[in-house]
């Protein structure tokens, strides 16, 4: 139970989270944007460490995995994915961000010797067909041009990217290292990687005004960031890279509903049907054997 609720929090934060990132573009630089975001990110998870009384004292072996949770979770995944958002919509960027459960699959295998049952390679192959049917539409409009290449590039390294600090998190929580303290430091040098990529790009740290992104930047900082990858690498510590890696299927598909009922976006035979292969390819890998036919 406790990992369905896991489960079903990352899905329903990160599934919003596409639609704020849309309030994040423009005004400023995607690299300033992402440093606000992971100060006030590092500043809440640090504050709640210390309300809690957890040591936030760790040595030079703990803080080469933060470096790395910083690197790539917390900084280059999220800079191709802003990027890969300037080009295509959000929608298609959903799509390459979900081929991370293939890219977690394929790395556990690598990395840590994990024997992949064939229910998850189904279940997988189920949810990757339930979200290009839903996209199915959008898909044929579009056109090869420099822009969509561009994009699709920025959004399958950010997804590869992500899955590399996916198989940080483990290796950092089988060597015991807690997941709230390894989430501060890692955002703090999140943070600190993006300052720092501005600066050198010679990047003003300007602030847009805008209640829209001043509201979006408040919510990727503490629910997109914060709560939900809290929960996603506790769930990832506790049923592995590859089971947790469809949470990046079930994503689009809430951000999906979240259009239908926000930007009154019909929900057609194309959504419907995508969205059951997607629910049913979840259920497939997530639920425990004695359930599955």
């Amino acid at each position: 139970m406790v990992n369905v609720l896991l489960f079903i929090l990352t899905v329903l934060i990160w599934g919003a989270t596409w639609y704020a990132i849309e309030f994040q573009l423009g005004v400023v630089a995607v690299e300033v944007s992402l440093a606000y975001r992971y100060l006030l990110a590092a500043a809440l998870a640090f504050s709640w460490c210390m309300l809690r009384r957890k040591s936030l004292r760790f040595g030079w072996a703990a803080h080469k995995y933060f470096v790395l949770l910083g690197l790539f979770l917390f900084g280059l995944n999220y800079l191709s994915a802003y990027h890969a958002q300037i080009y295509i919509s959000s929608a298609l960027n959903a799509i390459g961000f979900s081929a991370m459960i293939w890219m977690n699959i394929l790395n556990a295998r690598l990395f840590f010797g994990t024997t992949i049952a064939p229910r998850i390679y189904i279940g997988a192959a189920m949810g990757i067909a339930g979200i290009i049917i839903i996209f199915w539409p959008e898909i044929e409009e579009v056109s090869l041009s420099d822009t969509v290449v561009i994009g699709a590039i920025f959004s399958l390294l950010g997804a590869l990217i992500a899955s590399f600090g996916n198989i940080v998190s483990q290796a950092a929580q089988q060597n015991r290292i807690p997941v709230m303290q390894a989430n501060a430091w890692g955002m703090f040098y999140g943070a600190i990687l993006n300052g720092g990529l501005a600066l050198l790009q010679g990047r003003a740290f300007n602030f847009d005004t805008a209640p829209s992104y001043t509201a979006s930047l408040l919510f990727l900082a503490v629910f997109g960031s914060v709560v939900a990858f809290a929960c996603y690498l506790t769930l990832l510590g506790r049923v592995g890279l590859e089971r947790a890696g469809y949470a990046a299927v079930m994503v689009p598909v809430v951000a999906l509903l979240l259009s239908a009922i926000l930007e009154d976006m019909p929900l057609d035979a194309y959504v419907l049907s995508g969205m059951a292969l997607a629910v049913f390819g979840n259920i497939f890998i997530l639920a425990p054997k004695s359930a599955r036919p």
